[in-house]
């Protein structure tokens, strides 16, 4: 439909500008809850699994609202993975994948800059918590994989479902998944600024966004497949 035949009246969509915003705002609040749960939970106790459940919970209810929040003005992705998957599966423009990827990084960055100040922690990091070794290179596989299908395959149908969806996925992913399930190159970089719970260190930070993409190109055929 032309924009001159639009009904009247209709709303227009976002303009980019608009949607960077969105994204970037989303992206900072999001590495906001996941660093900053992270280190409260090291904070209030030292068991590792009551670390990992509070900032799993914490993540999931901040994915849940702030995709049902920025999705309707950007699609709230938060992810650069999610953005060239969108392209390919629903045939949207691949000029928005690096503006997106920007503003992801940035806000990412951000947010973790912001969780860092907030514990008095350096606000830059660096992390020095290494995650390597082909068991946690798979797990990141994985955990992206079925991001993709959830998003994908639930919004193909339910689509008001798929913030829900989401946010369980990643928080039971933080568990079943031995790289407790990134699933995001901008988030990944992020994290990489906060010597903390949720950190990742620099040196690790190529080949989990490697395995990210090697969940994308499993993940696109499948898709195509289901979605017909």
């Amino acid at each position: 439909m032309s924009p001159a035949s639009a009904p009247t009246g209709a709303p227009s969509a976002p303009s980019l500008a608009v949607r960077l915003v969105a994204e970037g705002l989303g992206t900072t609040l999001l590495i906001v809850s996941v660093v900053g749960s992270g280190i409260m939970a090291t904070n209030l106790t030292d068991d590792i699994a009551i670390q990992l459940l509070a900032n799993a919970g914490a993540t999931v209810g901040a994915l849940i609202a702030l995709i049902m929040m920025f999705g309707p003005i950007s699609g709230a992705q938060f992810n650069p993975i999610v953005t060239i998957a969108d392209c390919v599966l629903n045939r949207r423009t691949f000029s928005d994948v690096l503006p997106y990827f920007v503003v992801q990084t940035i806000g990412g960055t951000l947010g973790a800059f912001v969780a860092n100040l907030m514990f008095d922690l350096d606000p830059l990091g660096p992390s020095t918590k290494i995650r390597d070794g082909g068991g946690i290179w798979l797990g990141e596989v994985v955990a992206t994989f079925g991001l993709l299908l959830v998003i994908f395959l639930i919004g193909k149908h339910r689509a008001e479902s798929v913030p829900l969806a989401v946010g369980v996925w990643i928080g039971g992913a933080y568990w079943f998944t031995s790289s407790t399930s990134l699933a995001n190159p901008a988030v990944t970089i992020a994290r990489a600024f906060s010597d903390s719970f949720a950190g990742i260190a620099p040196e690790s930070v190529p080949m989990f966004i490697v395995m990210q993409l090697v969940g994308l190109a499993l993940a696109l055929p499948i898709l195509r497949l289901l979605r017909r």
